[in-house]
């Protein structure tokens, strides 16, 4: 009598491992199905695309071209013709 020892090991030998992989696919999945349904697959993740992440101030075009006036650099014409480039009014 061969308890376990016999000619019928070879096969079994590659089932724990395809269980194991299993068993991790099926932790992982429930994982991403929890982050995903709980919004948190993007947590953490800057995004400049949405609406809330949009400067709330002037551009920074435009912030260059006031320090440009403010220096002396620019005269009002020309500052004017630029904010007119940038899509911008003046203040």
């Amino acid at each position: 009598m061969m308890w376990g020892n016999g000619y019928n090991m070879g096969a079994a030998g590659w089932v724990w491992p395809i269980g194991l992989l299993l068993l991790v696919g099926i932790v992982l999945l429930v994982i991403w199905a929890v982050r995903a349904s709980a919004g948190g697959a993007n947590r953490g993740r800057r995004d400049d695309s949405s609406a809330d992440s949009r400067p709330r101030g002037p551009s920074a075009a435009r912030q260059v071209l006031d320090e440009r006036f403010a220096k002396g650099e620019l005269n009002a014409e020309e500052y004017r013709e630029r904010l007119k480039v940038l899509g911008e009014k003046a203040k």
